[in-house]
């Protein structure tokens, strides 16, 4: 008796289903959109079990994100699993659920390609493994792609002439309105404190105050947080306030009342033009000004210090001030103003002497070693100690340069300050000063100069 031929064995295909909806509506349902796209993937992998499809343990579901990013949870997940080799094949039920970006779904395919992971859908015979599937792939993404698109020109007219009509199109409303049946109606209590803002910048022509005035009271913002200088800003160009509804830069009469009358906002943005005037010309100045230590400069608990400045009697008095103080006003800090010059010949000491310092020129001699073997150690040690010599000789603002490339912060405390130094800041600037570089150049010149 013959016996029949056993037929070749099959190599196993592991098979992730990936699912996703756009909206997370309806996931809480006992079966859901997310389920059914499961259900229909694992149904088509056992009709697939004679090629050697099997399923994978794990399940990647993306409830409520959208097609076009690829900042989804589960397919990066999928993504990590086909990259370590735990995935042959990804199954969903359409394309569209994978990705609605063409760009996105290519740069899928080339991690697909890369781990010799194929893709398929349920409801559409593709399959990325032949030319003519990655075709179609091609075609039916370029739709859903233009489907996306269309919708979200469809989304964006919507809003536009709902706006051009007046009407509030959702999210937080600002401090003064409430939402009744998706309008916005003034609510009596804040809008108090909104028409108490717009007349107390009037009077005392200053946020600051403002912000310090209102921390005392214990008047807050609607989420419950302090005023800042920032917040009352805001507030006081927001046009919602006067009864209008902004869409891109231009102001529509909206359906809601106004909070404000105009006289009260005329009065608030006439002394608004005249300060920012005043205050762009200064910060112009002062931005010109090299900082040497123009955001290096910390308190223990991490707290930014910030260049400050005080006229008195026609001299200008720089200070380092916590950052707080801009925004809060000078009892928000426990930190006080330093003075700039003190802390500044400080680190300007211990630059100079870092730039000496054996152990330093050591260890940047041992990196570059590393990049530029060629090198001997002379050219890269004299340069950084003819650096050190000629320092207090360099331009302010070249100074200011150096100190950002050598430091990466300074925390300054009662007992002094310390120095955190950029490792990598100090083999770009012994890279700077090798012979034939500009750097190099300069120094000579300088020393020339000197010497003239």
């Amino acid at each position: 008796m013959t016996r029949p031929a056993l037929a070749p064995s099959v190599p196993p295909k592991r098979c992730a289903v990936y699912c996703r909806v756009s909206s997370d509506e309806r996931l809480d349902q006992s079966f859901n959109s997310i389920d059914a796209q499961r259900e229909a993937g694992r149904a088509f992998i056992s009709s697939q079990q004679h090629e050697g499809w099997i399923p994978v343990p794990d399940d990647y579901d993306d409830g409520g994100y959208s097609g076009g990013t690829i900042e989804r949870p589960a397919l990066k997940r999928l993504l990590s699993d086909i990259e370590a080799g735990k995935v042959d094949i990804v199954v969903v039920y359409k394309i569209d659920r994978l990705s609605r970006s063409l760009a996105d779904f290519a740069r899928m395919v080339e991690v697909f390609d890369r781990h010799r992971v194929s893709f398929s859908a349920v409801t559409q015979q593709i399959n990325s493994a032949t030319s003519m599937g990655r075709l179609m792939l091609n075609v039916l993404l370029s739709f859903a792609q233009f489907e996306r698109e269309v919708t979200g020109e469809r989304i964006r007219d919507k809003i536009a002439a709902s706006k051009a009509k007046g009407m509030w199109m959702g999210g937080v409303p600002p401090l003064g309105y409430d939402v009744d049946k998706r309008m916005l109606v003034i609510n009596e209590t804040e809008a108090a404190v909104v028409r108490r803002i717009f007349d107390d910048f009037v009077t005392l022509r200053s946020a600051t105050l403002m912000a310090k005035a209102y921390g005392a009271e214990g008047v807050v913002t609607k989420g419950g947080k302090p005023f800042t200088k920032q917040t009352l800003y805001k507030m006081l160009h927001n046009r919602m306030y006067l009864g209008n509804i902004v869409h891109k830069g231009q102001a529509f009469q909206g359906q809601h009342q106004s909070i404000v009358t105009q006289a009260q906002w005329d009065a608030v943005h006439a002394l608004i033009a005249t300060e920012s005037i005043d205050r762009r010309r200064a910060t112009c100045d002062r931005q010109r000004e090299p900082v040497l230590l123009r955001g290096l400069l910390f308190t223990p608990d991490g707290e930014r210090l910030v260049p400050s400045y005080t006229l008195k009697k026609g001299k200008t008095y720089r200070y380092y001030t916590p950052i707080k103080h801009r925004r809060f006003g000078a009892w928000a800090s426990q930190h006080g103003p330093l003075p700039a010059v003190p802390i500044e010949e400080l680190v300007t000491q211990q630059i100079v002497a870092a730039l000496s310092a054996p152990h330093v020129v050591q260890s940047v001699w041992e990196g570059m070693q590393q990049i530029r073997p060629d090198l001997t150690e002379p050219q890269v040690v004299l340069p950084m100690r003819n650096l050190a010599g000629m320092w207090r000789e360099l331009f302010p603002a070249e100074q200011c340069r150096l100190a950002q490339l050598l430091i990466e912060r300074v925390v300054i405390a009662d007992g002094g300050l310390e120095i955190i130094w950029r490792n990598q800041g100090w083999q770009e600037l012994a890279g700077e000063l090798l012979p034939g570089t500009i750097g190099a150049e300069l120094q000579e010149l300088e020393q020339m100069e000197e010497l003239a």
